[in-house]
């Protein structure tokens, strides 16, 4: 690419004020509804945003039905990825542990590496809008990430690394877990718990399109 396609490419602008740790957990729905709701409202404002999703994913039955996914294709500045099982970890779901595990464990290796993009990209500086992931982002949703580390999946110790490595301009947001992430709770600048008053499943309900996909 030339020096002015490059110039005239689309470039998300560089937000002044990103570089804090969110943390959003607990038992009730939102979690992840919370994050996406950000992750639009940041690229509507034209900065750089990436999901990487823990413990969602990775069979075509699940992907094919995950509406966030068709929404986020529509937006400018905004992508995804996945890097998990089809199924539950702990549920009778037909799925493996060990399965769930070695996705966690990838989907751990992936973050570790757009935190080091993000690293070694200039924040402060305007990123490509259609650029990849690993030119840097403004915003790094890490969804699920709690869920995987409170139930062992990958270490706790290696999430806490995650953040104390990420560089201060970078905005992460990490969710998932019904469980208080006692390892994160100190490092974050935003706690959110979000707690179940009731919910459908409690009386045998399933998952809705729409709502929960």
């Amino acid at each position: 690419m030339s020096e002015e396609s490059e110039a005239s490419a689309p470039q998300a602008r560089a937000p002044p004020e990103f570089g804090r740790v969110q943390v959003w957990w607990g038992n009730g729905k939102g979690k992840t509804t919370a994050a996406l709701g950000m992750g639009f409202r940041a690229a509507g404002h034209g900065y750089r945003v990436h999901l990487l999703q823990f413990m969602k994913g990775g069979a075509e039955s699940v992907e094919d039905v995950r509406g966030e996914y068709e929404a986020i294709e529509q937006v400018a500045g905004f992508s995804y990825e996945h890097s998990g099982h089809y199924g539950w970890h702990g549920f009778r779901d037909g799925t493996e542990d060990a399965d769930h595990a070695a996705k966690a464990e990838g989907g751990l290796a992936r973050a570790r590496d757009l935190v080091d993009a993000a690293r070694e990209a200039d924040l402060s500086a305007p990123l490509p809008l259609d650029g990849a992931p690993e030119d840097g982002v403004h915003m790094l949703i890490l969804d699920e990430i709690g869920y995987a580390a409170n139930r062992d999946l990958i270490d706790p110790d290696d999430v806490i690394d995650l953040v104390e490595s990420k560089p201060e301009g970078l905005e992460l947001v990490c969710t998932g877990g019904h469980d208080r992430p006692t390892y994160l709770t100190d490092r974050a600048d935003l706690v959110s718990e979000v707690r179940k008053e009731r919910h459908p499943i409690d009386a045998g309900q399933r998952a809705r399109k729409g709502t929960e996909f």
